[in-house]
């Protein structure tokens, strides 16, 4: 089966670099939006199964991309809540002892207020994993996933056989991977893929 993970295309908070987690924003009308949207539709063709995040900003990225397409959505796909840190950029944390410590752990301590990293990964792995069983189930053989950019970077890191880590999996606003998953090894308990590729 292949899969297309795709993070929605920017907000308003994302043009202004802000950490923007649980709140619901909508996506921004940028110049470009519709012509990343042509490239993006590219690498979704053929796709018969749509999932996405609950959150404004990935159903209006799904409605884009794959228009006439019913996503089923998955709240245990949402970004991470950032805490204390949400709704700010980096010029406004800079000076909180709290986003000191934050960075100088290399983003692994809790958000203040927020998930913790292993609480986070936890229930997007859980989330990704109900969508390819169901998936498996229906027999498909392409499917897509529109998420935030934490999501991808949770599953990525506990999907990728070379263990590589979290940050690693970041990427751009409407960017993503493509994933090759072996549905009879999934099924038997091996979860790791080896087949990961930037879109």
């Amino acid at each position: 089966m292949e899969i297309v993970m795709i993070r929605h295309f920017q907000t308003q908070g994302n043009l202004e670099k802000k950490y923007i987690g649980r709140t619901d924003e909508s996506l921004a009308e940028t110049a470009d939006l519709m012509h990343l949207v042509e490239k993006r539709k590219k690498d979704c063709r053929n796709v018969d199964r749509v999932a996405a995040s609950p959150m404004r900003r990935c159903i209006q990225t799904a409605e884009l991309l794959f228009p006439g397409k019913n996503s089923v959505l998955y709240d245990k796909m949402r970004e991470c809540d950032f805490g204390t840190f949400e709704g700010r950029n980096f010029e406004e944390l800079k000076h909180m002892p709290d986003y000191k410590g934050w960075l100088d752990s290399g983003g692994t301590l809790p958000f203040p207020e927020g998930e913790s990293p292993r609480e986070f990964q936890a229930r997007c792995v859980e989330g990704f994993s109900e969508a390819v069983n169901l998936w498996i189930e229906q027999e498909a053989k392409k499917a897509a996933l529109v998420v935030h950019g934490g999501t991808i970077m949770a599953v990525l890191s506990w999907l990728d056989v070379e263990g590589r880590e979290f940050y690693y999996w970041q990427t751009e606003n409407g960017g993503g991977y493509r994933i090759a998953l072996d549905e009879q090894a999934w099924q038997q308990g091996q979860k790791q893929c080896r087949e990961i590729q930037k879109l």
